[in-house]
């Protein structure tokens, strides 16, 4: 598989991650996989599902494209085949195919804002041997303690301070190579770059590796 971007450590690929031979074994696979959301937008949204237009470098439209692989349950036996640490997003929808743990982590969105019809938090399987940890940071449309202004660009984004969280509790070594092989518009690779982790990330929908190159890119020419 070729490189769809490749730049200063951070790899992404335009393909199916299980069709992908990753160069080593990663330090850490921190994933927000596929389970449910497309269904669920498709019935909200009656039917939107298109690309997201682009002006100026940036995703503009409300409008996403449909997250592959996300009308069907998700197996994550090829990301536990892979015998290293482990980081899976939604994993309440897929525990019956993981292995028993008490590493959970909590991502708690409402961070004392009042429920809606939404989740009130999101949780992630670990297979860390560590007391279950919770996140609280506010995600909740235009009210967001991070991001602020910035459009969502993906139906399941999650914020990038919460994987810069994530990494943080997975204890692996500077530089070491972080896989994310289900990237959506690339919050965990932002983290990474922003961290100093090598990454490698892989997408079957090219408008979201087209999302995320321009994302990397743009944070290149800020610093700059």
């Amino acid at each position: 598989m070729i490189p769809y971007y490749e730049a200063n450590g951070i790899t992404i690929y335009h393909g199916d991650c299980r069709a992908l031979a990753l160069p080593e074994r990663p330090a850490l696979v921190l994933a927000d996989p596929p389970y449910g959301a497309n269904e669920r937008t498709d019935r909200a949204s009656k039917g939107r599902g298109v690309r997201p237009k682009l002006q100026g470098g940036i995703a503009r439209s409300k409008d996403h494209a449909p997250v592959a692989g996300d009308n069907e349950s998700f197996d994550p036996s090829h990301l536990l085949a892979l015998k290293t640490k482990t980081i899976l997003w939604g994993a309440n929808y897929y525990a019956d195919k993981l292995p028993p743990a008490r590493g959970w982590l909590v991502w708690d969105k409402r961070d004392g804002i009042t429920s809606d019809d939404n989740a009130d938090c999101e949780l992630a399987w670990t297979n860390t041997d560590a007391p279950a940890r919770l996140f609280a940071h506010l995600w909740r449309g235009v009210c967001r303690a991070s991001e602020v202004g910035q459009l969502v660009l993906h139906p399941t984004q999650k914020p990038v301070a919460l994987m810069r969280w994530c990494l943080a509790r997975a204890k692996i070594a500077p530089g070491a190579l972080v896989y994310d092989p289900y990237m959506g518009s690339g919050p965990i690779a932002k983290a990474c770059k922003q961290l100093g982790y090598r990454y490698i990330g892989c997408e079957l929908v090219e408008s979201y590796c087209e999302t995320a190159a321009l994302g990397l890119q743009q944070e290149v020419m800020a610093l700059a």
